[in-house]
């Protein structure tokens, strides 16, 4: 008895109709994801929540203080930054912020390297003391700042009244930001290129100037971003310590003078929102130009 091959079934060629349909709904998905899909009611109730808590804390007091600072024309503008006490004071702080930020993109990525790579005692007390000038208001650090380096300096060195004194602050208030966001980069860099450039031969300061250094930098350069926008507008942490500055002032000083200016509060108002809109363009455009980056090196893979 002979048994008759049993043959698989071919499956049967699609309908044109039904292939063209899956065809146009795989289309119509493709169109949607690209143009965005619909806000269903809970998402747009979200949406629209989120825009008017933003707007009410972020959007609307920017706002206001652009239309206070041109609230009498672009006259009076120039001529409220352009004074030799507010141009004195903008070259200040905008120098004090920028050797700040370089301090904090060399240091910050070395402390986090520190954190990472090296296996110590006390590497998780030195993770709470990174954190402490987030927790802590700023007028207390400028109050550390002052029992450590003031007139009665327990170290022996004073910097009351020096800008040096100012850096310190500063640098004291923005110590996290570059350490806290080179860390998660170096958290996941993959080891495996270091170890095989390092069984070719190249030097420890090779692998990390070819390897390690091109992964890193656009975090390190977003720390350094951050330190510099913190910097511009920091008050607290420097009333102490600059209280004997003779000569120029920070831009925040400037600022709270004028807002306590009594004999013509309207001019001194706009005055101090003038040179407010300064510092907020300088942030603005710092941060733009780290986006560019970032998008740039992200493009390149």
């Amino acid at each position: 008895m002979t048994l008759a091959p049993q043959l698989e079934p071919v499956p049967a060629a699609p309908d044109e109709g039904t292939a063209g349909a899956r065809v146009r709904r795989g289309r119509g998905r493709g169109e949607r994801q690209r143009s965005g899909l619909a806000l269903g009611r809970i998402s747009g109730v979200s949406l629209g929540v989120v825009t008017l808590w933003i707007s009410l804390l972020v959007l609307l007091p920017l706002a206001a203080v652009v239309g206070k600072a041109f609230g009498s024309g672009w006259s009076d503008f120039t001529d409220a930054i352009t004074s030799s006490a507010t141009a004195s004071a903008l070259k200040l702080t905008l120098g004090l912020a920028a050797a700040v930020a370089v301090v904090n993109a060399v240091m910050g990525t070395l402390v986090a390297w520190v954190l990472v790579r090296e296996r110590f005692r006390g590497a998780g007390l030195l993770e709470t003391v990174i954190d402490i000038p987030f927790a802590l208001p700023t007028v207390v650090a400028g109050i550390v700042v002052l029992a450590l380096y003031g007139q009665n300096s327990p170290v022996g060195v004073t910097l009351y009244g020096e800008r040096a004194g100012l850096v310190v602050a500063l640098l004291f208030v923005t110590l996290p930001f570059t350490v806290r966001t080179v860390q998660p980069v170096l958290l996941d860099l993959d080891r495996d290129a270091e170890q095989a450039a390092a069984s070719l031969g190249a030097s420890p300061v090779v692998v990390f100037r070819r390897i390690v250094l091109p992964q890193i930098l656009p975090a390190a350069a977003s720390g350094a971003a951050l330190s510099f926008a913190r910097a511009i507008g920091e008050y607290g942490s420097l009333v102490f310590i600059s209280s004997g500055l003779k000569g120029n002032k920070v831009a925040s000083f400037i600022i709270y003078g004028q807002l306590q200016n009594a004999d013509t509060p309207g001019a001194a108002t706009r005055q101090a929102a003038a040179i407010a809109f300064v510092l907020l363009l300088a942030s603005a455009v710092v941060l733009i130009l780290l986006d560019l980056v970032q998008r740039r090196v992200a493009r390149r893979g």
